[in-house]
């Protein structure tokens, strides 16, 4: 196992620059999975922490290496807290993010008010090749727009008016966003967790 680095178990490089920049602060080498050729993540399932932990626990096994993953999803009370852990698959399989914030627009044609309210939730992991797990957990409150605005992050980021900031997220710069998102409270909450496996020092 290196000591200076991780494996972070996604294929999403969107995903992979944000936690890159959220943990900046750490003197730590966050690769890519494609670095690791041949690791095969499992099917997600209905549970943001399950699905995190699983992730993070095939990356580590495969690399032997410490590894990092997430699970994320995006809640709306007028589709009683769907789509949560099947975000990315929302609307079927084969679409692109474009197709599935079409899908939930739709899905909430008929809603308004406190129906739009909604919440994006994160639970980040840490695994090591021993077995090791540790988790955190970030959400981030909002409503659903009416149509997208913005053109930065992915995802739902562009019908997610974040609560308190007035904006979309993806009209925030991405200094704004790795700040209070819920991918930011998430690995922000693991950070101390991720010190002590690779021996770093507090923050000042």
């Amino acid at each position: 196992m290196r000591s200076s680095e991780a494996v972070l178990a996604t294929s999403n490089l969107g995903k992979l620059g944000e936690i890159r920049e959220i943990l900046r602060d750490l003197p730590l080498a966050i690769r890519p999975l494609s670095d690791f050729p041949g690791v095969i993540l499992p099917e997600e399932g209905a549970n943001y922490e399950e699905n995190a932990i699983a992730k993070a626990r095939a990356a580590a096994q495969f690399s032997d290496r410490v590894a990092l993953a997430d699970d994320s999803g995006l809640e709306v009370s007028g589709l009683g807290g769907a789509p949560g852990p099947f975000s990315a698959r929302f609307g079927g399989p084969g679409l692109d993010d474009a197709a599935r914030i079409d899908a939930l627009l739709d899905a909430l044609a008929k809603c308004s008010g406190e129906q739009r309210r909604a919440r994006f939730v994160c639970i980040a992991a840490l695994a090591t090749p021993g077995g090791d797990i540790v988790t955190a957990r970030g959400e981030c409150a909002g409503h659903i727009l009416a149509a997208p605005r913005g053109r930065s992050g992915f995802g739902y980021d562009p019908v997610f008016f974040v609560e308190g900031v007035g904006r979309a997220m993806a009209e925030l710069p991405e200094s704004e966003k790795n700040r209070i998102s819920h991918r930011a409270s998430a690995f922000s909450a693991l950070s101390g967790a991720i010190r002590v496996q690779f021996g770093l020092a507090p923050p000042d």
